[in-house]
């Protein structure tokens, strides 16, 4: 008697569809407590421990919305409106779903770093349980296995679950819409349909358009494969488009009706905007192209007025002054600013010897982009077993009336849109959106897996040999990638050697064992899962980079606690403790340029403002705004230039740097350059930045006559 195997066996129960009396329940079948529930909990169990264990290294991890979630639980009405700084002038550049809930977390367990980071490792833990009872009644119990393993241990899923971002709860979010929708698609019902269209909107309102790119795979697979006449399908997906778009566009709309003068300017907008913020700078920009994209032109936004100040108005005659400050008067040249301190790197010595610098972009856009530097190590480790599997699975199906085709439909869309649009785009692609590809790319892996075994196990030779073809190309390719990214990463390099004996040796068995082929094929895939396995537990060994959270022993680490480096901190502490000794106004105790500068400080209980929001150009204040608040005292100190400084500034930024005069850093930053900033007072310089031009041309005459008569040996 012929011996059925676990892989086959599943692919030809799933295959067969269930009867109507079930499928009007929208039940799903629960398999009895054994090996599939045991073999569930010991996923989970991986899952949680990449995502909980040292944890709190981490720290407020990403600061900028760390600092940004304490500013909002001062008052409802920053909340609401997800203000990113103690006196809610501007806010955060994202949708406020995600920090809702790290806001929730911390108000009801109190501010701390574990308060921010838990919602979110929970999030990760959730999505890998999701994904496993998606799959499992389409496509099999292994199949769901293994497509939750292979999400557990996806790199830039597991680091972004361990940093404060708002892509877990995306995932989770998108990830439920596909779960519902497929229900819609199996009953036909239009309660399940608009449900998976609520979901999607709140997925919308945690990171805007990116929360669509599962919407094609949903339609398409509602239009192909739900009960009911075409027209039917084409009425509930209408109204299933409405109601996404009410719930989408529904807290925008109360902020766009709200009075400019009755809340925060929207930050990363120059027309205090959020229908500009959500389709430009988070929506079609990161496609088409903006600013820092390689599909777009480098532009300068600096000018002259915009740049360090060529004179200034602190040194007064008498004082010495500078031979490096006489040269730069004389010559119309700048100083260079100070660059930023590199992250301290931890881990092994190997680690510490091959370290590098973070990788903040996605490289060149091409179809290989996936396979690159920067995305390759995060995600590109199984997209050729995902992709030859969704061609196993596509061969396999048999008709609309097969569940696994709406699974194709949906979680393989899903799937392909993320890898496209990771390839393709012309804006900024930072390696972490690549998470977002890990649903999609372990349903793939497991349902594929599951119908090359189906294939390489049948009784019809043809069958049998396709299938053969098809374990081969998979494994050859994902070897080859894997090999790639290994010799490059330099991990997991002990790998190499088994990862190739064992992928030849299943390779080699499936023919040999024919009706036993699915333990080979189960074989192969386990050995493709250990290297991304590997790489993703390198989370432990130090704290995820809050700004781009990825996975790798030769990574960029974050510094965990504040943010900040060790003389970052002390910067920081010292110019806390200078403003409080030295006049610093209520409620502006210090403006910055960049929220990059300001987050910090927030955390350590400075109420920081950072007027030109993250990018720095933000026109959330103007040079009589700021002017205003010195004259009322309730403003006087702007730390100027930093991190972001050479994409320029807003008019408060630009008329400080122009007429007040600067602290000398030795005074206020600790005995160091204050890291690329220079801390300036504009105490009683109220009527100068009414007119920061014409003071500042008054100031360089003022100064040049005073070099003419006082020539400086250089």
């Amino acid at each position: 008697m012929a011996t059925t195997t676990p892989l086959a066996a599943e692919s030809a129960r799933a295959s067969r569809p269930e009867p109507p009396a079930v499928k009007a329940r929208g039940a799903v079948r629960v398999g009895r407590l054994g090996l599939e529930h045991g073999g569930l909990a010991a996923v989970l169990g991986l899952s949680a421990a990449l995502e909980f264990v040292r944890l709190s290294r981490g720290g407020y991890a990403n600061i900028y919305y760390s600092a940004a979630v304490k500013s909002m639980l001062q008052s409802w009405h920053h909340f609401f409106f997800v203000t990113a700084d103690p006196n809610g002038l501007i806010t955060v550049d994202k949708p406020p779903l995600g920090l809702w809930l790290q806001g929730l977390s911390a108000e009801l367990f109190g501010f701390s770093p574990l308060s921010l980071l838990i919602p979110e490792a929970l999030c990760g833990v959730l999505a890998v349980a999701l994904l496993y009872w998606i799959v499992t009644p389409r496509f099999g119990r292994v199949a769901g296995l293994v497509s939750a393993l292979g999400l557990a241990v996806f790199p830039s899923f597991v680091a972004v679950s361990r940093d404060n971002g708002v892509d877990p709860l995306l995932i989770l979010l998108m990830l439920a819409a596909c779960g519902v929708g497929l229900a819609a698609i199996d009953s036909g019902r239009l309660r399940s349909l608009l449900g998976s269209a609520v979901l999607v909107g709140l997925a919308f309102n945690t990171k805007s358009l990116a929360a669509l790119l599962c919407v094609p795979g949903i339609g398409l697979g509602y239009l192909a494969c739900a009960p009911g006449s075409l027209r039917r399908r084409l009425t509930q997906l209408a109204l299933a488009g409405a109601v996404l778009a009410v719930v989408s566009l529904s807290w925008i709309a109360i902020v766009q009706l709200t009075p400019a003068s009755q809340r925060p300017f929207i930050g990363s907008t120059s027309k205090n905007s959020e229908v500009q913020l959500t389709l430009g700078y988070n929506g079609l920009g990161r496609v088409g192209g903006q600013q820092g994209g390689p599909g777009s032109e480098t532009k300068r936004f600096l000018t002259a007025v915009q740049e360090r100040p060529l004179v200034r108005p602190g040194v007064e005659p008498g004082v010495p002054v500078s031979k490096a400050l006489a040269h730069e008067l004389k010559t119309h040249q700048l100083a260079p600013t100070a660059a930023p301190i590199p992250a301290t790197r931890h881990g092994s010595k190997r680690t510490r010897q091959r370290s590098k610098l973070p990788i903040p972009f996605g490289g060149p856009r091409s179809p290989t982009r996936i396979f690159g530097t920067g995305l390759g190590d995060q995600a590109g480790w199984l997209v050729p077993l995902a992709l030859i599997g969704m061609l196993a699975l596509g061969l396999a199906l048999r008709g609309r009336a097969d569940r696994r085709t709406a699974g194709l439909f949906v979680l393989g869309g899903w799937f392909l849109v993320e890898l496209l649009t990771l390839d393709f785009s012309a804006g900024i692609v930072h390696p972490y959106y690549s998470s977002a590809l890990g649903p999609g790319l372990a349903a793939m892996v497991g349902a594929g897996a599951v119908a090359i075994a189906y294939f390489a196990r049948s009784r019809s030779s043809r069958a049998a040999f396709a299938g053969y073809l098809l374990a081969v190309a998979a494994v050859a390719a994902t070897v080859a990638v894997e090999f790639m990214l290994i010799d490059r990463e330099g991990d997991p390099l002990w790998w190499r050697l088994p990862l190739v004996v064992l992928c030849a040796g299943a390779l080699i068995a499936i023919p040999l064992l024919r009706r036993r082929a699915g333990w080979a094929v189960g074989v192969g895939v386990a050995a493709l899962l250990v290297a991304p396995a590997v790489y993703s537990f390198s989370v432990w060994l130090a704290p995820v980079s809050g700004t781009f959270p990825t996975a790798g022993p030769y990574g960029y680490a974050g510094h965990g606690g504040y943010g900040l480096s060790p003389t970052s901190l002390r910067v920081a502490r010292s110019m806390i403790a200078y403003l409080n000794t030295h006049g610093a106004t209520e409620p502006y105790e210090l403006l910055t340029q960049s929220a990059d500068q300001a987050d910090g400080l927030i955390l350590l209980g400075l109420r920081a403002t950072a007027v030109g929001g993250y990018n720095t150009t933000d026109p959330a204040m103007t040079g009589q705004q700021l002017a205003t608040l010195v004259a009322d005292h309730k403003a006087r100190y702007f730390l100027i230039a930093g991190p972001y400084a050479s994409r320029g500034g807003n008019g408060a930024s630009t008329a400080a740097r122009l007429v007040c005069p600067e602290i000398a850093g030795r005074i206020w930053a600790a005995d160091t350059n204050g890291n690329g900033s220079y801390l300036v007072d504009c105490a009683g310089q109220a009527s100068h930045l009414r007119h920061p031009y014409a003071s500042a041309r008054a100031f360089e005459a003022r100064y040049r006559t005073f070099f003419a008569a006082h020539p400086y040996p250089l």
